[in-house]
This record gives structure tokens, C-alpha cells and sequence, in this order.
């Protein structure tokens, strides 16, 4: 009586002797395999043309989501670009924290931005972005160590935006020093009616650059 083969057996010999089909050539044609695409018994080499050209519609796949996200953020670098161009163009101190924030919007088509600064020198201590914010939304700017994205959950800076109350999604950025990782000198909102245009799943490696590049602006509006 023979005994039946272990298909791992069978697998390792054809692996370690890879001139088998050389030497049984006939086999390619012989061999009949079942194709998960048509149901029908195929011979292995149309079994193997299957399975390249899956391999290879995977790959454009691939490379169709990787021309996707780089197009994507090629448009978020031109929008980065365009921002800072309207922020370097700004003269008087006093006007580039509304070029900050009038900024997002006209760049990034963002619904509505605003920010507040603490401890400013006191020639900017009667303007708007100098006003309004109190000790809990200081401590909870420090308390920010990266961005803040999702549902606005009645934040106090959130208020500070115009039609407050239409927002649903926000995204909260800390103003600090170069450098400085120690308390945040400002408060930087966006936000949106749509609850999914800001979410806890959205990357914030640009929100970071944006929140950096902020804070060179806006520091020498400081005490």
C-alpha cells in the first residue's frame, strides 16, 4: 500500500530541485489546477498567467494610490506656498495675524479661522487677537503637544471663530517659540460645519508645518 505524500513534502522538493519542469516539461501541459477566476481546470502554465496578472493589476493599484496621494499633497504644498507668500507680503505687525488666519481661508478653503495670542507687547494689547482669552484656554493650550483634529466638544477657542456655532469639526493648533516645547504663546482654530472635514484619522504632518510656521510669524508680536 502506498502511503500518501505530504503536500508540504511535495512543495519542498519542487523547491529545492527548481529544474523538475525542466526535466518534465510535459507536466506544464499535463498538470490540471482548478482557476479560482473561471472555475474550470486550467493547465499550470495558464494557472501561473493568472496569478502574474494578478500580481500585476495589484501593482497598478498600487501605483494608482500612490499617484493619488502624491497629487494630493503636491496641491497642499502649493497651498502651503501660497500662504506663506501672503504672510511674507504682510508689513505692519499688527496685520499679520489676520494675514494668518484670512490666509487659511483663501488657501486651503478652509470655512473659517481665527487665533489668539497671549502676552503681547503692549503697543498690540488693545487688538482683536490680543483679547478674550482666559486662563483655562492658556492652560489648555499648554497643554497641547501636537494638533488637536475632530469634533469641536464646546471649546472656548472654538467660540472665538465667527458663526461659532455652526461649527462641528475643528482642528486647534499651539503657537510656540522655535524651538520651545515649554508653555504656547497663542492658539491657532479652523474650523467646519461638516462634522468630517477635521477627524481624530487625518494626518497633521502639514498641521504641524502650519502651526510652526505660524508661530515664526507671529512671535515678534510678543512681549
Amino acid at each position: 500500500m502506498t502511503d500518501t505524500l505530504d503536500s508540504a513534502i511535495v512543495a519542498q522538493y519542487l523547491a529545492d530541485h527548481p529544474h523538475f519542469f525542466e526535466e518534465h516539461a510535459n507536466l506544464l501541459g499535463d498538470v490540471r489546477l482548478s482557476s479560482p477566476l473561471t472555475g474550470r481546470a486550467v493547465s499550470l502554465q495558464e494557472r501561473q498567467m493568472e496569478v502574474m496578472r494578478d500580481k500585476y493589476k495589484a501593482l497598478e493599484l498600487r501605483m494608482a494610490d500612490l499617484t493619488r496621494h502624491a497629487e494630493a499633497n503636491a496641491a497642499i504644498a502649493n497651498r502651503f506656498h501660497s500662504w506663506n507668500q501672503a504672510i511674507l507680503q504682510t508689513r505692519d505687525d499688527a496685520d499679520v495675524p489676520r494675514a494668518v488666519a484670512q490666509g487659511l481661508v483663501d488657501s486651503f478653503n478652509v470655512p473659517a479661522a481665527t487665533l489668539r495670542l497671549f502676552n503681547v507687547a503692549p503697543e498690540f494689547a488693545g487688538e482683536w487677537f490680543a483679547s478674550g482669552a482666559s486662563e483655562d484656554a492658556r492652560l489648555f493650550a499648554n497643554s497641547l503637544l501636537t494638533p488637536y483634529c475632530g469634533s469641536n466638544n464646546d471649546f472656548e477657542a472654538v467660540r472665538w471663530l465667527d458663526q461659532a456655532e455652526q461649527v462641528k469639526s475643528t482642528v486647534i493648533l499651539p503657537l510656540r517659540k522655535p524651538g520651545a516645547k515649554g508653555a504656547a504663546f497663542g492658539l491657532l482654530i479652523m474650523g467646519s460645519p461638516d462634522p468630517q472635514r477635521f477627524t481624530s484619522l487625518m494626518a497633521t504632518d502639514f498641521l504641524v508645518h502650519i502651526g510652526e510656521t505660524a508661530s515664526v510669524a507671529l512671535a515678534p508680536l510678543l512681549a
